[in-house]
């Protein structure tokens, strides 16, 4: 009965979640609900004694990288950088290899920092404009966009500053560049995948005389004056830089080892609030007259982070109610005995959870809670780099994560003005189906010992 009353829970989180019931309200509801049927201790224990302590940890340790990434985002969509980069580069590439152009500017600026939010606004007028002039259909643009966005800069490349990146951090003692090598060949993996995807579905759709489409509510705008290209990469530059000379120079060096290590220890998410810190600055100093409103703007941007890290963490605190009940030694056991290589075991799981949520970063964050410490402890006893648990965890946490009941989907087809029923098989093949094929294909490397 036990068992039962927590995958009903699931099942309830993601169908409630899919009608756009808010999971701050959702998942405190469902996890007292699961304790009231389990009778392992009391709701109200359930809510304050449990799940408050799992949301608040939380909270505590990613806070700074939801809040310096929230202003950053929005600062580079306000300076007009975003939009400088996404021109520059579909000009390059130009209208003939308009679904490349898109992918490879969403994804270059996903991986500068910028939120995905904010990537999906600043993209969406480009990318329509070049898909109307090549007349490519419309339909595929979301799925072109979410490649870029939800898969291969998000999660696979060594170095994102995204916060799925540093989740497993503080639980696997890795760094944001876990696995180089595996990340940069399923990165690859999924961006030539998507391209090669959508051209040959947008092909024959053009061959049987489809075209561009009629959207008359689409109401863009790429005019306007926008940053130097030079200028607008810089943000990005420095945020690449401050990365990498902090997570791999100062913060691996004696001396931070010994400065830290009083208090604790050095902290993996160190290098990239940093780095993004400076960012802000560069960005409200050198386009102070580009952004009417700096004050405001960062305002918004800091607000505009609090959803989602409350949001995530209310995902978590679900998680550490449903870790609390006694029936959850045999679901972990269950999970832990999945057939086949621990690689399988962590990549299935992790999964599955993101997509119950219809979060990457929720169902990361629940399984680092939930069964992180078995995961260090599988990788231990096998011989593999904690850094290889970190990056097939979040790879395939973007895998499943992207169901129709998917928060960003439903904002990505919003923010374009398409539906679910036009544009949404293709949004399933590039940030569902190549993901786990990638992610597959890496899982296979990293058993051979590619790290």
């Amino acid at each position: 009965m036990d068992i039962i009353a927590v995958v009903l829970s699931l099942v309830l989180l993601m169908y409630f979640a899919y009608r756009g019931v808010t999971v701050l309200v959702l998942a405190p509801l469902l996890a007292m609900g699961t304790v009231f049927v389990t009778g392992d201790f009391p709701m109200l224990v359930a809510w304050t004694g449990k799940f408050m302590p799992a949301a608040a940890n939380y909270i505590q340790t990613y806070f700074p990288v939801f809040l310096t990434g929230a202003i950053f985002g929005k600062l580079m969509g306000a300076s007009g950088c975003a939009r400088s980069i996404a021109r520059f580069i579909s000009e390059k590439f130009g209208k003939e290899r308009a679904i490349a152009a898109v992918i490879i500017a969403t994804g270059l600026l996903v991986y500068g920092g910028v939120s995905l939010f904010v990537v999906v606004f600043a993209i969406y007028p480009i990318g329509a404009s070049l898909f109307r002039e090549a007349t490519i259909p419309k339909r595929f643009l979301p799925a072109a966009i979410a490649a870029g966005a939800f898969t291969f800069a998000m999660t696979a490349i060594p170095g994102t500053p995204q916060y799925i990146n540093t989740i497993p951090i503080p639980v696997f003692g890795t760094d944001i560049y876990a696995a180089p090598m595996i990340g940069l060949i399923g990165a690859a993996l999924m961006c030539i995948g998507s391209i090669a995807w959508l051209n040959l579905r947008s092909s024959k759709a053009m061959a049987k005389g489809e075209g561009y489409g009629d959207h008359p509510d689409e109401n863009i705008r790429i005019d306007g004056d926008v940053p130097a290209v030079w200028l607008a990469f810089l943000p990005i530059v420095l945020v690449f830089i401050i990365n990498f000379v902090l997570t791999n120079g100062y913060f691996k060096s004696e001396a931070a080892v010994e400065r830290y290590a009083s208090f604790g220890g050095i902290n993996g998410i160190w290098s990239v609030v940093v780095a993004l810190s400076v960012a802000i600055v560069l960005l409200l100093v050198v386009f102070r007259k580009r952004i009417a409103e700096p004050n405001q703007e960062v305002f918004d941007g800091a607000v505009g982070g609090l959803l989602p890290i409350f949001n995530t963490a209310s995902e978590v605190g679900y998680g550490g109610v449903i870790k609390s009940l006694a029936v959850f030694a045999g679901i972990k056991a269950a999970i832990m005995a999945i057939p086949g290589p621990p690689l399988v075991v962590v990549a299935v799981s992790t999964t599955l959870l993101a997509g119950i949520i219809g979060s990457s970063s929720g169902g990361t964050a629940l399984a680092v809670e939930a069964l992180g410490p078995d995961f260090l402890a599988l990788a231990t006893a096998n011989g593999i780099d904690p850094g290889v648990i970190h990056r097939i965890m979040i790879m395939a946490a973007g895998g499943l994560d992207t169901l129709p009941h998917c928060g960003a989907v439903i904002t990505l087809l919003a923010v374009t003005k398409l539906n679910h029923k036009q544009s949404y098989f293709d949004i399933a093949i590039c940030t569902m189906a190549i993901p786990l094929i990638a992610t597959t294909i890496v899982i296979v490397l990293a058993t051979l010992g590619v790290v």
